[in-house]
């Protein structure tokens, strides 16, 4: 993915390699209340790159942290862009974006905790109580070694987490980690849409096999809370597809 500066952005966090993970549980229902419905001429995504992209994950052979930790910037800036431009599309209330923690190394004792509970190695997660997001370093640099794709769904699947703690409950679905696969889809695609982000080739397989890893092969990743590979790819087509708006549980 190539991301575009092509709108005055502001980068809302300067992201470290320092020192937490995905925060499993329920979203809490917290302010603002959404709108009773969903605009319908809300931004499409469809007509966004085609599944059907030929081709296999673009490894990337060398690269520095740096360059990392620079992806891992511009995904949070394309992100929160997103959000910050076209919540009130969708929802009622001012959008207000969750701290951005950042990086963390797995080992480290001091890395950030959630609740008093350490961040686990080789994770990503939004913490619920202290509404922040964060990674394990590592995790982003072994999965941007298969692209740069993975970094994207990483910071958009777990600010999903992060938009439904400010959801109405009727709006989030049971099956939180699948809802914020489809929210990282619809933001993705709604960002080549605003012009900022530009879907470059081998990037859809690079999602597929990021999800596929996700949903499979992640030790952390339970199929049995998250979804298997085949349920996070069809989620996340599904924000692709219908937008932030086919993602609500009530649509």
């Amino acid at each position: 993915m190539l991301f575009k500066r092509l709108l005055p952005l502001s980068l809302m966090a300067v992201l470290a390699t320092s020192a937490c993970t995905f925060q499993l549980g329920d979203p809490v229902a917290v302010q603002p209340t959404p709108q009773t419905s969903v605009k319908t001429d809300a931004p499409q995504t469809g007509d966004g790159p085609a599944t059907e992209e030929p081709g296999v994950p673009t490894a990337n052979q060398s690269f520095s942290d740096s360059e990392v930790t620079q992806e891992i910037n511009d995904a949070v800036e394309v992100v929160n862009t997103y959000w910050q431009t076209h919540w009130s599309e969708f929802f009622t209330g001012t959008y207000s974006a969750p701290q951005v923690r950042g990086s963390y190394s797995g080992t480290d004792p001091n890395r950030f905790t959630c609740s008093g509970e350490p961040a686990a190695e080789m994770n990503a997660y939004y913490c619920i109580q202290e509404d922040y997001v964060a990674w394990d370093f590592n995790l982003m640099r072994e999965g941007y070694a298969q692209g740069d794709a993975w970094i994207y769904l990483v910071v958009a699947h777990e600010w999903g987490h992060a938009i439904q703690n400010r959801l109405d409950d009727s709006l989030v679905d049971v099956a939180g980690e699948l809802q914020a696969d489809c929210l990282a889809g619809a933001v993705l695609y709604g960002s080549t849409t605003d012009g900022i982000l530009q879907w470059e080739p081998g990037d859809t397989a690079e999602i597929s096999a990021g999800l596929t890893t996700l949903g499979d092969e992640s030790p952390w990743a339970d199929p049995s809370s998250h979804g298997d590979s085949i349920e996070r790819v069809s989620a996340f087509g599904k924000g692709r597809i219908g937008g932030v708006a086919g993602c609500l549980a009530s649509s």
